[in-house]
């Protein structure tokens, strides 16, 4: 009974953090569509470099300290409010000194990319990264403390006041500096929010200082953190070396190129975020074989959503770019398809595995060493003989060595037979129906796209005579996306149910969807 409560448990913490996400992403989905039609492919190039900045301090600055939260939170009441209280203590500063390297030395980030505008917004970048590392601690504590329906609506609400920012800049402003400043009220405002909750939740958090217990966190925590750093730097570091190299609008191909759905990484966290939390508690009653199962249920789950929209987006990926940032980007689309190989490898669960030993934090971290190594190296080599295409490719290749090696360490640790092979059986199953699926809807592609692209054109024509090319781009694109998903989906979901890998719960979920 335990085991059924726990499962039940897991999904529908994962159901609503994956609920929030998509909310989410539904609110932020016409932002990037937005940004392309309203500056020019330089701007757009300054703008992604911009907030990959950002986005890669506030991941990489905290070392992990925020997500020990999930270790600390479940092991002992009395070191809650102390672990919460370090973790601010420790945000604030970093992010804090970050912000005064950049105020003093603003040439930093313009020699990074070769741009002196990035060179003049330094300072305000700087002040963005301090407040988004400590205000970003609202969602990581409210799932740490069990709150998933809290978190769901904290990550909501987040995501429509940054829309509404965001969106707000690019149709007043149509600058990157306008998006700075939208970015600094979001943080405002979201560390207003932080510190309400977490004085309701761990009352006076702030009035002890446990300096032996800081350290002890610290250890448990900066393995890990060093180890996310490595990571970040390994799935990120390639942005820097085309940024260093090529033009801001050879960027801007390139980073539209390297899109991620934001689905993708909705699903994938939303599941961790859970599972490292309950494989911590397993771990800490000894229960391996648990820990095995779940795993395996969990990499069912991805691979459900991650590998039909793997081989749909292979077939369509030469629509789906262009549709969504117009003809313009059209040489993104060699990088995107390139780009998507990361997508089936993203079934593997490692991290939540990993957090739950803490003796495995020290490999892992000597495991990203090596390969930000061989990265890095090849990187260097590819800005000098390879094109845009060349330098993605070298990204894949490190990150499958990266996801094959961390779960044979993960397995090996968990003691992992190859007679539990068995347990990953409908995964097989799960992607012989999503290649099956694609192989019609491939079929049906040949015959009718490019009639559908043009009857749809026409009608947009008729039923307004000024809609300008753009427009009509969009809407036939998104005609020739939506059929074909019409034609895929019905194929994958009754094989799918042929095979026995439905739940009842998402065979009832399918069922609304078409009837």
């Amino acid at each position: 009974m335990q085991e059924i409560n726990q499962t039940t448990s897991l999904k529908v913490q994962s159901a609503w953090l994956l609920f929030a996400k998509t909310v989410g992403f539904g609110l932020s989905f016409l932002l990037p569509l937005l940004i392309v039609r309203a500056l020019t492919q330089e701007q757009v190039g300054v703008y992604r470099q911009v907030f990959q900045l950002i986005i890669n301090a506030m991941v990489i600055l905290p070392l992990g300290f925020s997500m020990s939260a999930f270790y600390f939170l479940s092991r002992g009441e009395e070191k809650r409010k102390l672990a919460v209280f370090n973790i601010l203590l420790f945000n604030f500063t970093i992010g804090g000194l970050a912000c005064l390297t950049l105020f003093l030395f603003p040439q930093l980030l313009g020699n990074l990319f070769h741009n002196e505008e990035i060179a003049a917004f330094s300072p305000k970048i700087g002040l963005v990264i301090w407040l988004w590392i400590f205000s970003t601690f609202l969602e990581t504590v409210a799932i740490a403390n069990q709150e998933t329906r809290l978190a769901t609506i904290f990550i909501i609400s987040a995501q429509f006041t940054k829309t509404v920012f965001m969106a707000g800049a690019v149709i007043i402003f149509a600058t990157v500096e306008a998006f700075i400043y939208a970015a600094m009220l979001q943080a405002i405002l979201q560390t207003i929010v932080l510190l309400v909750y977490l004085n309701v939740r761990f009352p006076r958090f702030w009035v002890k200082f446990d300096r032996k217990f800081f350290f002890e966190q610290a250890k448990y925590a900066l393995p890990f953190g060093l180890a996310a750093l490595l990571w970040t730097l390994q799935t990120d570091i390639h942005n820097y070396f085309v940024g260093w190299h090529f033009s801001a609008a050879e960027y801007a191909i390139y980073a539209y190129g390297c899109f991620q759905i934001p689905l993708i990484a909705m699903l994938v966290e939303s599941v961790n975020s859970v599972l490292i939390a309950r494989m911590s508690e397993l771990q800490a009653l000894g229960e391996r074989e648990e820990i095995i199962r779940l795993t395996a249920r969990a990499m069912q789950k991805l691979a459900l959503v991650y590998f039909p929209l793997y081989v749909f987006l292979a077939i369509e990926g030469g629509t789906f770019v262009t549709t969504l940032f117009t003809k313009n980007y059209l040489a993104s689309v060699p990088i995107f398809e390139i780009n998507l190989l990361l997508l089936p490898m993203s079934i593997f669960i490692t991290d939540a595995i990993f957090r739950a030993y803490e003796d495995l934090g020290r490999i892992l971290l000597i495991l990203r060493g090596f390969i930000l190594a061989g990265l890095v190296a090849a990187l260097y080599f590819g800005i000098q003989n390879f094109d845009l295409r060349g330098m993605i490719a070298i990204v894949v290749v490190a990150t499958f060595v990266d996801k094959i090696v961390g779960a044979f360490i993960a397995w090996r640790r968990l003691g992992v037979k190859f007679s539990d092979i068995y347990l990953l059986k409908s995964v097989g199953l799960t992607a012989i129906a999503a290649v099956a699926a694609g192989a019609i809807t491939y079929l049906f592609d040949l015959f009718f796209d490019e009639k559908l692209a043009f009857w749809t054109a026409n009608l947009t024509h008729t039923i307004f005579p000024s809609a300008k090319i753009g427009l009509v781009d969009f809407v036939s694109g998104s005609m020739v996306l939506a059929v074909s998903a019409i034609v895929f989906a019905p194929i994958y979901f009754i094989l799918m149910n042929r095979f026995g890998l439905l739940e009842d719960g998402e065979k009832r979920i399918f069922e609304k969807i078409f009837k």
